[in-house]
């Protein structure tokens, strides 16, 4: 049989058959990560910019689809509890019943197909890797403004809840894709040889 190898090639880290702590670990340095990227908005109504959706896409390419899942539900998990972790460190049941809850529902399954896809080696070269993760901001925003729609009707959606979301999406695609490709670079994630 001929293994077919990409030299450099990205790989998830591998935490499927790290231990347990590990894979905890991990999660509350994702849960943290993904909390300070909240922290840095800007305030729009009723959907403010923040760097989540870097957050949330990095932690699914980097730890594959499974714990890049988890790991975005247990940040939500805690944010619903009270803990300070959205947008403007804010937490509660609220946020999830508000114009903003299609947008956090969307994380779990956004961080899953990134890292179902950086699994397949998408994210190896980092223009592909880009894509990847403007798919992701895509499918967020479609999701999220599909809850918002719902709430304030199709054409402010777009207005309020995509429109002004593109160029960032687009600029946090790029610099995901930058992020794990100096990651790369650096030897600090796993490489094919």
């Amino acid at each position: 049989m001929n293994h077919m190898t990409f030299s450099g090639a990205f790989v998830p880290l591998r935490f499927a058959n790290s231990p347990l702590a590990y894979k905890v670990l991990a999660v509350l340095i994702g849960t943290a990560f993904l909390a300070v990227s909240s922290w840095i908005e800007v305030p729009m109504y009723p959907v403010p910019v923040t760097m989540q959706t870097f957050a949330v896409t990095l932690v699914g390419a980097l730890y594959g689809w499974r714990l890049g899942g988890l790991t975005v539900i247990a940040w939500l998990a805690e944010a619903m509890i009270g803990f300070p972790v959205l947008a403007g460190g804010a937490g509660g049941f609220v946020h999830f019943a508000g114009p903003t809850a299609g947008y956090l529902f969307a994380f779990p399954v956004v961080a899953a197909f990134v890292g179902l896809l950086a699994e397949r080696g998408l994210t190896r070269n980092p223009f592909v890797s880009a894509i990847v993760m403007l798919l992701g901001n895509a499918l967020c925003l479609v999701l999220g403004a599909s809850w918002l729609a719902s709430i304030i009707g199709f054409e402010k959606a777009w207005v309020f809840g995509v429109a002004p979301f593109i160029v960032g999406g687009v600029l946090k695609s790029a610099l995901a894709a930058a992020t794990i490709e100096l990651l790369r670079r650096s030897g600090i994630l796993v490489r094919l040889s």
